[in-house]
C-alpha cells in the first residue's frame, strides 16, 4: 500500500519569527515592508522558491505599495533550523520598481526530502519566518500530507480555512484558482473590496492582491508550507476565455486587462522566473515531482480555451461535443498526454480548475459550458490517453464550484463503462459563505457521482 495521505478537505496559526536576526541596517528610510508576509512554493529535490513583497503601505491606490522608485537590496537566509544557526544558503535580491517590488529566490544545492526555514531582509527591517521543504529524491517515495483549496473571496467571509490549513503542517498545499476576486466592493458584505471599484488595470490588480495577501490567516498558511498555483477566471475576469471576455464591464482593452492581471499575478506568488509574463502570456502548466510516489501535472484551463459554447451557461448544446473544441489547447494538452505516459511516480495528480467529470443538471442532458462538459472531445482524448498508457494512480484535483464532491471517472459516462480514476472536488475557503447541508446531490443523474456536500469547510472558534 503506498503511503499517500490524500486529503480533500484543507482544514491556517501563525508561524512565529526566528529567535535570532540578522544583523539590523543603520538604514530605515521606510517603514516595516513585509506586510504580505512570506511563501515558498515549487519544491524540487535540491531546492524551491522564496517569496516576498516589499509594500509599507500595500493598499496604496498606485499599486506600488508605498514604495520609492529605486531598486532596494533584500537580503535571504535559509537554514536547517527554526533559530538561523544553521544557515546553509544566503544571498541577495535586488527588489526592482517594475516588478512592484517583489522577490522571487530560486534557492538551489540542498539536500532531498528536508525541512527548511528562510526569511528576508531589507531596509533594516526582519521579515516574518517561512518553513519549506524539498521534495523526496526520484526513487524513493515517502508519505505526503498534501492540501487543497480554492476559491477565496474576501468579502465573502474570513479566511478561517487557511489559519487550519497551517495547523496541520502539511507537506504541500496546492491552490487550484479564484485566488482573488475581481468585483467592485458590495454595500452588504463582511469586509469590503480595494479598491472599490471592478479591478482592470495593472495597480488594481496589484492593490487587490496586497488586501488578500494583508489577510493574516492567509499569510500563515503561505509561512507554513510551499504552495503549487494555477488560476482560474477571477484571477481576470468571471468566465473568461482566452482573450474573449466574459461581459463589458468594465469596458476596456481585455487583452491589456488579461495582461495586467497576469503580471499581478506572477509577482503576487511563489513562481519561478520560467513562469514570468512574456508579451502578455504566461506559462503556468508545469509538471512537479514528489519523489517516486506523486507527480502533479498543474493545468491551465483558461488561456487558451476555446469561448464557451451555445453562449455559456449550464444547457444542451450539441456543440460542446464538437472534436475540434479545446479547453487546453492542442499543445498543453499533448505536454500532459506525454507527462502521464512516463508514469513517473505511483500517483498522477491533474491539479486543474473545473469540474471535471459528466455532471449532467437536468434529464434533458444540460451540461455546464464553462466546465470540461462544453469540451468534452478534448476531456475524452486525454481520459483516453493515460487508460490506453496504463495509468492507474490519477487522481483530478479540481476547484471552482463551492462544494465538496467526490466522482468516479468513466472511460463512457454515457454506458458507465470502465473507471479509470477519481476526481476529488474541493469547497470554497470563503465564496458562496456556508452552504446548505441539506441540498441534495444530482446523483442518480450521474452515477459515478460517489460523494457530495454543499457544506463550507469554515470553522467558528469561541474564545
Amino acid at each position: 500500500m503506498t503511503a499517500l495521505r490524500r486529503r480533500t478537505f484543507i482544514l491556517g496559526s501563525l508561524t512565529g519569527v526566528g529567535a535570532t536576526t540578522l544583523a539590523t541596517s543603520s538604514a530605515n528610510a521606510i517603514s516595516y515592508p513585509f506586510t504580505l508576509g512570506v511563501a515558498s512554493g515549487e519544491p524540487a529535490p535540491d531546492g524551491f522558491v522564496i517569496w516576498t513583497r516589499l509594500a509599507p503601505s500595500p493598499l496604496n491606490a498606485d499599486g506600488l505599495g508605498g514604495m520609492p522608485s529605486t531598486s532596494i537590496s533584500v537580503e535571504w537566509q535559509v537554514a536547517t533550523d527554526r533559530n538561523f544557526t544553521q544557515l546553509v544558503r544566503t544571498g541577495t535580491f535586488t527588489a526592482v520598481p517594475a516588478s512592484a517590488h517583489s522577490v522571487h529566490v530560486e534557492v538551489g544545492g540542498l539536500q532531498p526530502g528536508r525541512e527548511y526555514h528562510y526569511r528576508f531582509r531589507a531596509e533594516g527591517h526582519i521579515s516574518q519566518t517561512g518553513r519549506a521543504l524539498t521534495a523526496p529524491q526520484p526513487g524513493t517515495s515517502p508519505a505526503l500530507t498534501m492540501l487543497f483549496t480554492s476559491c477565496s473571496h474576501f468579502e465573502a467571509g474570513y479566511f478561517t480555512a487557511y489559519r487550519r490549513m497551517a495547523e496541520e503542517n502539511p507537506d504541500l498545499i496546492l491552490h487550484l484558482g479564484d485566488y482573488i476576486y475581481e468585483g467592485a466592493a458590495s454595500t452588504t458584505s463582511v469586509r469590503k473590496h480595494a479598491p472599490a471599484v471592478e479591478i482592470s488595470t495593472l495597480a488594481n490588480y496589484r492593490v487587490r492582491h496586497a488586501q488578500y495577501k494583508t489577510d493574516p490567516d492567509l499569510q500563515a498558511a503561505h509561512a507554513a508550507a510551499p504552495w503549487l498555483v494555477v488560476w482560474d477566471d477571477h484571477e481576470v475576469e468571471n468566465n473568461y476565455a482566452n482573450l474573449v471576455r466574459n461581459d463589458s464591464s468594465p469596458a476596456g482593452d481585455f487583452r491589456a486587462r488579461r495582461a495586467a492581471a497576469y503580471k499581478a499575478y506572477y509577482e503576487h506568488m511563489p513562481l519561478r522566473a520560467a513562469q514570468a509574463p512574456v508579451n502578455e502570456n504566461l506559462l503556468l502548466h508545469r509538471r512537479i515531482r514528489w519523489g517516486s510516489l506523486a507527480t502533479f501535472h498543474l493545468l491551465d484551463t483558461r488561456q487558451y480555451r476555446d469561448d464557451q459554447a451555445c453562449g455559456d451557461g449550464t444547457k444542451v448544446c450539441p456543440e460542446a461535443d464538437s472534436p475540434t473544441r479545446t479547453i487546453t489547447g492542442t499543445s498543453q494538452e499533448s505536454w500532459l498526454l506525454d507527462g502521464m505516459r512516463q508514469k513517473l511516480g505511483t500517483w498522477d495528480f491533474l491539479g486543474q480548475q473545473v469540474f471535471f467529470a459528466q455532471k449532467l443538471a437536468s434529464s434533458d442532458g444540460a451540461k455546464s459550458m464553462d466546465s470540461w462538459d462544453g469540451y468534452t472531445a478534448n476531456r475524452d482524448r486525454i481520459q483516453k490517453g493515460w487508460d490506453a498508457s496504463g495509468n492507474r494512480g490519477t487522481v483530478v484535483l479540481t476547484g471552482d464550484v463551492h462544494r465538496s464532491w467526490a466522482s468516479n471517472l468513466m472511460l463512457d459516462y454515457r454506458t458507465q463503462d470502465k473507471i479509470i480514476g477519481t476526481e476529488l472536488v474541493t469547497t470554497s475557503v470563503t465564496s458562496s459563505g456556508d452552504g446548505n447541508a441539506a441540498e441534495t446531490s444530482p446523483q442518480p443523474l450521474n452515477p459515478h457521482v460517489k460523494f457530495y456536500k454543499n457544506q463550507s469547510r469554515r470553522v467558528v472558534e469561541v474564545a
